[in-house]
């Protein structure tokens, strides 16, 4: 009897936000505010950043807690919101941010590296959701590249395109983590038919605006920890559908980067004992810049 109540309330909650979308969440453009109060976090995650590199905090997330460090050490993939329930309310808009962490046994920088610079593969080893992954530039500075990827939740199906620029910053020989933001992210409407094509940047429905990661590692106990804190820029939820849509958005956010790590311990356990080349463009010693000064900008 409780399972069929649930799945009603189920059916009918859907039935609900089915009827509600075309109505509230109509096509949005990205106001300077909105985009002011991401910048403004962002600062502060870097300064959170440059703590962590400083010995304030532990360089590691999953340190933080005893127990938290043991689960992953034991092979977990652990998952947890950075804000409040994982979203933070911002003028107009929305941010998410979460973090996870996994241990990849009898790994490498070098082999982590091998997966996590080769942009080109993304669409390899992060598929079905990344369509497309192509390196656009590179110096010793930073990478640029442009990643298209796909997401289904319920009857809501987005397809994005980002263009990114990243960063792989060395602390020390055994410590590092690589930046990426997408500086411009364009949504693709009827993307695989005939009448695909792709908005402006910044307009449609408001899916994602921005995203950045940070990917800290560390090499030790016979392997490498992996952390990514995925936060990512939306469109505001309507008061009337907070209630329903909140968790839906939440579960996508712990999906993808329980996805992400997963597939990053896969592809990297995949090369073990192969040669692990990386071209220039890939090298991190030359495409590194220093811990100190400047930040993560």
């Amino acid at each position: 009897m409780t399972h069929s109540m649930n799945n009603s309330r189920l059916a009918v909650a859907v039935a609900i936000l089915a009827a509600c979308i075309p109505q509230n969440l109509r096509a949005a453009e990205l106001q300077q505010s909105t985009l002011t109060a991401w910048q403004t976090y962002l600062a502060e995650v870097d300064t959170h950043m440059q703590q962590r590199i400083a010995g304030k905090q532990t360089f590691l997330w999953a340190d933080e807690s005893a127990d938290r460090a043991a689960r992953v050490r034991r092979g977990e993939v652990v998952i947890a919101p950075i804000t409040a329930n994982g979203m933070k309310h911002v003028p107009k808009g929305l941010i998410h941010d979460w973090i996870g962490a996994v241990f990849i046994p009898n790994a490498t920088i070098d082999s982590l590296w091998t997966v996590l610079l080769d942009y080109d593969k993304y669409k390899q080893v992060y598929r079905p959701v990344v369509t497309e992954s192509r390196v656009l530039s590179c110096t010793k500075e930073k990478q640029e590249f442009v990643m298209a990827w796909q997401k289904r939740a319920l009857f809501v199906s987005a397809a994005m395109q980002g263009r990114y620029q990243a960063v792989n910053v060395q602390v020390d020989s055994h410590r590092g983590y690589i930046l990426a933001e997408a500086t411009e992210v364009r949504e693709i409407v009827g993307y695989g038919r005939k009448n695909e094509r792709m908005l402006p940047p910044d307009t449609g429905n408001g899916y994602v605006w921005r995203i950045q990661s940070v990917e800290r590692y560390e090499e030790r106990d016979g392997g490498v920890y992996l952390e990514v804190e995925a936060i990512v820029l939306t469109r505001d939820i309507p008061e009337s559908l907070n209630w329903l849509v909140s968790p839906v958005v939440n579960r996508l956010s712990i999906q993808s980067v329980t996805t992400t790590l997963s597939m990053t311990r896969d592809a990297v356990v995949s090369i073990r004992g192969e040669a692990e080349r990386l071209t220039h463009c890939q090298n991190p010693i030359g495409a590194s810049i220093t811990a100190t000064g400047g930040g993560m900008k």
